[in-house]
């Protein structure tokens, strides 16, 4: 059998290999001796750090009490403003929708030519009527003088006496329908029958209308209110004359008062309405939706910053720190606000540590390094 020499390059070539790995394991042990560490040490990787927190515990506070609801923005009342003559054809539209009227201000005007002429005939209808009584009393006043001579029968005297009574009875109707006929020719003007706002309008001019339609519709003294729908478990706990502050959509707040709690709540949605006076509605317009909350007064609650409170997956924690300097999520029920504090009702109790701010970088177990503020 043959046996192969390896060459003298390749041997010195191993041999070189084979020092350079003895130096740097030298090396290795070396630097790790200069750290006071074993070389296995030095290689592990390194601890993970712990964030730095500070916490902060549950105080008492005074947070108003408050019953927040939902609602529309109506007019306090509403008036229907319409023709009350039959078959005029309108003339003249003097007002329109925003505009503020007063009590007694003419709105609009009816063609009066027709009432005019018919109040013209019946004025000469009265004036006969005075007339014919004229004459009939004169009759019946000389019958009645002639009635002890005998020189009238009794039958003679009797016409003569019901004659005046007739035309009397006649004079009166004719006066009751002059009377009618001047009501009618006011009533070519319509006036407004309260201080408001014109909210709506369908007069149009030239139309010929029916008696009782509708040419305006006012809001009644501007006056605007706030129909809030409260749960029937609180309606108990509201009163009339308790502040209310109403804000609209993109408004500023509207401070109101409530004039009346509805006797009766809806059988489907078990809410019942709340009427809440506006007396200075601002920028607010009927129609609107609105929020709103009845302050009930104050009274004492356990809470926190609201810096202390997160919000995951639609529930509220706080990150307790036990004794270990490791944290613990924690699910709690909150209530109202106030400024930054939030009312905790319950999950924790009041000696409990929590992280105050940057809970959100932490996790369930964390370690935390705790410092003081």
């Amino acid at each position: 059998m043959m046996t192969m020499t390896p060459s003298p390059r390749i041997l010195w070539t191993a041999i070189a290999l084979a020092t350079l790995s003895a130096l740097g394991a030298l090396a290795l042990q070396a630097s790790a001796a200069a750290d006071g560490k074993p070389a296995s040490a030095a290689s592990a990787p390194a601890a993970k750090s712990a964030l730095t927190v500070t916490v902060t515990q549950a105080r008492s506070a005074d947070l108003a009490l408050r019953i927040a609801a939902n609602g529309n923005i109506a007019a306090w009342q509403e008036a229907s403003v319409g023709t009350e003559t039959n078959g005029l054809r309108l003339d003249q539209v003097l007002v329109n929708v925003g505009d503020t009227v007063r009590r007694g201000q003419v709105l609009a005007t009816f063609a009066p030519d027709t009432l005019q002429a018919e109040a013209a005939q019946l004025t000469a209808t009265v004036a006969e009527a005075e007339a014919s009584l004229a004459e009939a009393r004169t009759n019946a006043q000389r019958a009645r003088d002639l009635q002890a001579s005998g020189a009238l029968s009794a039958q003679q005297i009797n016409q003569y006496l019901t004659a005046e009574r007739t035309a009397q009875a006649r004079l009166e109707a004719q006066q009751a329908m002059a009377k009618v006929q001047q009501l009618r020719l006011a009533q070519t003007r319509v006036l407004a029958p309260d201080n408001g706002i014109i909210s709506a309008r369908s007069a149009t001019v030239g139309a010929v209308l029916p008696a009782g339609q509708e040419l305006f519709r006012m809001i009644r003294q501007g006056r605007l209110e706030w129909r809030a729908e409260v749960p029937a478990t609180e309606l108990s706990s509201l009163k009339i004359g308790q502040t209310v502050e109403v804000t609209p959509p993109n408004l500023p707040p509207v401070k109101g008062r409530v004039r009346m709690v509805a006797p009766t709540v809806d059988p489907q949605t078990r809410n019942g309405l709340v009427y809440v006076d506006l007396p200075q509605p601002g920028a607010a317009k009927a129609g609107m939706f609105a929020r709103g909350e009845f302050m009930l007064g104050s009274g004492s609650a356990m809470t926190l910053p609201q810096s202390a409170v997160l919000l995951r997956d639609g529930f509220t924690y706080v990150l307790r720190v036990g004794a270990d300097s490791k944290v613990s999520e924690t699910k709690v029920r909150v209530g109202r606000r106030s400024g930054d504090r939030i009312e905790i009702l319950d999950g924790i109790t009041p000696d409990a540590r929590v992280v105050e701010s940057g809970g959100g970088f932490l996790g369930d177990g964390d370690t935390v390094r705790v410092v003081a503020k």
